[in-house]
């Protein structure tokens, strides 16, 4: 819904107060979350939440809490949190008892309460408006999960509606009946069948083969080849993101990394291709899952409309390639969105200026 400019107001509400909220869609992610906003704002923003170590990292920042792309940037100076693993929340009892004992209060738990915050806040809602947001998560969340990005949710939102990532590209494509959206994130690969209906579980499936994986693999292999060479995580992600590539012809990458502290060239081309593979035989195989489990006489409807969203969409030549290793499925037809970003969240939004009264869960 970009362009969109006008707050929605219903006509009837057993909630007057709520009768002018602001709707938001937000696509929550491992590694980027975006929000669109029914007042036309639209922000994307690195998933990393940091607090300043001490009081020379607050001098040095000039704020007590930092997000995305700037908390990176300064991460040495910061405890930097990634709040959400596979697309929800990290939760575990471990996690919060380490960060409770070494860093006083602030856990996973707290970085994502603040993270959704401030996706809420970017979108600029007026004074006392009550805000009511989509939320996309994986497509097979556990109950627990829901239920905890809804506690980091409070204080935030009125109201909200946790949908399947895959999902929400899909309502915001206008492809609800007879199509199959791959959205590939960082922490998650999510495969959703669409059928005219909200999808249950037999429609979806998640795989953690996906962007997290990818760089993990990166780098294995580039250690393999360049033992010497020297590089973070952080580093690999941005050459992937840049380089990504899975067919067709390419000029040879090469990067320039430390080596001992000296700027040295590498040729990085067949290990950023074998990682970047990965994703392909898993994917494919939960396609001919999906396709072969539904009615067979709908099955085609499903395999001439396959779209993939997601940052794993951007890869070079991931659509041709699944679509060549499904051939023998007969007419296949795989493509990519055009607007990785933003299909997410200006489909979540969508859904929100759509959502009947009484589907929201209100948690304020």
């Amino acid at each position: 819904m970009t362009g969109v400019t006008t707050t929605y107001k219903r006509e009837t509400s057993t909630y007057a107060s709520d009768a002018e909220a602001l709707l938001i869609g937000i696509d929550l992610g491992t590694s980027r979350s975006g929000v669109a906003a029914a007042n036309g704002q639209h922000k994307i923003v690195e998933s990393y939440v940091g607090w300043p170590k001490d009081a020379v990292s607050l001098r040095h920042m000039k704020k007590t809490i930092v997000f995305g792309k700037e908390a990176v940037e300064n991460r040495l100076s910061l405890r930097l949190y990634r709040p959400l693993e596979k697309g929800v929340l990290k939760c575990s009892l471990q996690d919060e008892v380490y960060n409770e004992a070494a860093e006083g209060t602030i856990g996973n738990k707290e970085a994502a309460r603040e993270l959704i915050r401030y996706l809420t806040n970017v979108t600029e809602p007026e004074r006392d408006q009550k805000v009511y947001g989509v939320v996309g998560v994986p497509a097979q969340a556990s109950i627990k999960s829901k239920q905890a990005l809804l506690e980091a949710a409070k204080g935030s939102m009125d109201a909200v509606m946790l949908v399947s990532q895959p999902f929400a590209v899909a309502y915001g494509l206008g492809l609800l009946d007879g199509s199959i959206i791959i959205d590939i994130g960082a922490g998650t690969t999510d495969i959703c069948r669409m059928h005219g209906a909200m999808p249950d579980d037999g429609d979806q499936i998640s795989l953690d083969i996906a962007g997290d994986r990818v760089d993990e693999k990166f780098g294995e292999l580039l250690h393999e080849r360049y033992p010497d060479a020297q590089f973070t995580l952080n580093m690999i992600r941005k050459i992937k993101e840049r380089y990504a590539f899975v067919t067709g012809e390419v000029e040879r990458v090469k990067v320039t990394l430390p080596c001992n502290g000296r700027p040295t060239e590498y040729d990085v081309t067949d290990e950023l291709k074998a990682a970047c593979e990965i994703i392909i035989e898993p994917t494919c195989e939960a396609l001919q899952k999906l396709i072969g489990s539904f009615d067979p006489e709908f099955q085609d409807r499903l395999k001439s409309n396959i779209v993939i969203s997601g940052g794993g969409s951007q890869i070079v030549g991931l659509a041709t390639r699944i679509q060549e290793l499904m051939k023998d499925f007969g007419n296949v037809h795989v493509v990519a969105v055009e607007d990785p970003l933003y299909s997410g969240a200006d489909g979540a939004l969508n859904l929100a200026l759509d959502m009947p009264d009484e589907y929201w869960q209100r948690i304020s």
